[in-house]
Formats: structure tokens, sequence, C-alpha cells
């Protein structure tokens, strides 16, 4: 276990300590939940009323916050970021693989850097280059021509097809698929034909992807994931797509093919985007938002209906179905109340 003093924990946070410095902290938790040697946070005023009874060793709070508090705290300008800093910093989780195991399959036109390691398991197809200190889980299958940058960790039984490439400090949890083909045929005369789908994916540095997510190889160019993104769980992203820098897209979200999103945009859970759109730089969209046209300016947009009893939700069912005959009838007496007698 770590441990680390509230002045050392100050110096990283760039924080002035409210209290005894010299107090050793192993580990974060909830106001709720705290106990002694453990550190909480102040980030949501709804929390308020359980600041006074924490049983935390100490408290990261906001200057205003910790104004009106008689316990040891460590004063941050931003609590939630502070919070994730120092649980970085007491990170306990383990490596997702030590060593190389007997049991891999690794090409012999592999390359390995130093400080690769390699669970039981997995297959490392011909050219592959891994970057140093990479960890790749048990079961994890690396196809050929695949690059996995520095520092990078795949967790058990990712599936990179060929020609993925990985930037560094990357994390792709368990049963991702990467390279997967792209949804793309022609019709002829009501029989489906497969276009190959003879493109790459291309993600950057510090990469995050959820489990069970599924990314697409592009049809003809790549997929591009740029730097700093995050994708939650069972997230779907079709061939062609790119995404912009430090993007977060939560889960069970559905991006058709050749969709462009922008830089710092929020994708919400279980949104459906349309293919060929683009959406602008600071786009947030809320949850179960259906996008069918381009977003061209930053902002908030929704358009999920919230939840209702059964037998309102079908009235207004009935009632949308209406919307098109009410609006010829309004446009009709808007017509008839404008025409001179």
């Amino acid at each position: 276990m770590k441990s680390v003093t509230l002045k050392e924990l100050s110096l990283l946070l760039d924080g002035v300590v409210q209290g005894d410095e010299t107090l050793v902290i192993n580990s974060v938790a909830t106001l709720e939940h705290a106990q002694s040697g453990q550190i909480s946070f102040l980030a949501n005023s709804k929390y308020r009323a359980q600041l006074e009874s924490t049983q935390a060793s100490a408290v990261l709070l906001s200057v205003k916050d910790a104004q009106d508090y008689s316990g040891t705290a460590l004063v941050v300008k931003d609590p939630y970021v502070g919070f994730a800093r120092v649980a970085q910093f007491l990170d306990t989780t383990p490596k997702a693989a030590v060593g190389i195991h007997p049991s891999a399959q690794i090409d012999s036109s592999a390359q390995l850097g130093e400080g690769v390691a390699i669970g039981a398991n997995v297959v490392i197809g011909a050219n592959v280059i891994l970057g140093e200190n990479v960890q790749i889980g048990a079961g994890s299958v690396i196809g050929q021509d695949s690059i996995v940058g520095s520092n990078t960790r795949l967790w058990a039984n990712v599936t990179l097809y060929h020609n993925v490439h990985l930037g560094q400090d990357c994390i792709i949890h368990s049963g991702a698929i990467i390279g997967s083909d792209g949804f793309g045929y022609a019709n002829e005369r009501g029989q489906w034909i497969k276009i190959p789908q003879t493109g790459g994916v291309r993600i950057g540095d510090r990469v995050e992807i959820g489990a069970n997510s599924t990314i697409d190889r592009g049809a003809l160019g790549h997929t591009e994931i740029h730097n700093g993104v995050i994708i939650d769980n069972q997230v779907q992203v079709a061939h062609n797509d790119i995404i912009g820098e430090n993007t977060a897209i939560a889960g069970s979200t559905t991006i058709a093919g050749s969709v462009t999103i922008g830089k710092h945009c929020i994708i919400g859970g279980n949104c459906a985007i349309a293919g060929h759109l683009t959406i602008a730089d600071g786009v947030h969209l809320s949850g179960a938002t259906n996008v069918t046209g381009n977003m061209r300016e930053p902002g908030l947009y929704s358009s999920a209906t919230v939840a209702m009893e059964n037998k309102v939700w079908r009235k207004n069912t009935v009632r949308f179905r209406q919307l098109d005959e009410l609006f010829q009838r309004v446009k009709t007496l808007e017509k008839n109340s404008n025409t001179p007698e």
C-alpha cells in the first residue's frame, strides 16, 4: 500500500494544507465512507452535509468551503481534479501482464521494446511493433503490421486486427475490438456485395477505450481517434470516423460511418449519430440524443423525451402523429385570417 503525507500532496497539487502537514494518507474515499488514513473531497454541494460527519483524516476543499471547515483540509483550486490526481498517485491497480508468459505466440518478425510484458495465450502477428513498457493482457491478439506505443496497456482479451496503430499511454479494456471490418456493401439486384475494408485505424496518445467497444477500420482511408479521447463501454465507432482531441463518448453510443466529431465534445450515453455528418468543436449531446444533421456551432443539444406514465405516453404518441395535420390546419387558418375581405 502506498502512503504520502499531506505536505507531499500539497506539492503535488499546488495546494495549501489547513491543519497537520505530517498526516499520512494511504487511500481515497467518499465523505460518507472514509476512515482514518483516507482523504476525501467535496466537489458537489449536495454532499456538504456529510462534511462535518466524515471520518476522513483530511478533505480536499475549495477555498470557499475550507473557510467554514474546522477539520484538516488540503485546499486546492478544483477538489474533483485534486481527487483524480491523488487517486492516480495512490493507485493500486495491478498490471495487465508481468514478464512474457511461455504460452504466448509471438511471430519471429515482431519487435518488442524494453520492458514489454505479455500475458498467457497472447498472439502477436507478423511485423508487429510494441513500444517500451507495453502490457498485453492474457488472451489478447495483435494482428500483423500493427503498432502499440510505449506505456500502452491492453487488458485481457483485446483484439487488434491488422494495420492498427495505437499511440503512447493508451488504455484498452477487455473485450474491445479495434480494426474489424466496417459495414460496407453494395446491393446488386437484391444481393449484398461486400466491399473490402482496406484502410486501418489510427489512435493517438492518451486514449482510453472501454470494455466491449468496437472501432471499425476504414474502407479506404483510416478511422482516426485523436489524442486524449476517452470512450466508454459498448460504444460503436464505424468506418472512417474521425474523433477530435479530448472528446468524451459515454456508453452505448453508436456512431455511423464517415462522421467527423470535433475537439472537446461530450457525447452522452446511448446517443445515435447518423453517417456522413460533421459535429463542431465543443458540442455537448445529452444522453439518448439522435443526431441526423450537421452541427456547426458549439453548445448543448438534446432530443430524447423524458420518461412518463405509459397512458400519457400513448396519448402523446397519437398526438405526435397528428402534428402535421394540426400544422396544416393552423397554416390554413393563418392564411384565411390574412386574406382581405
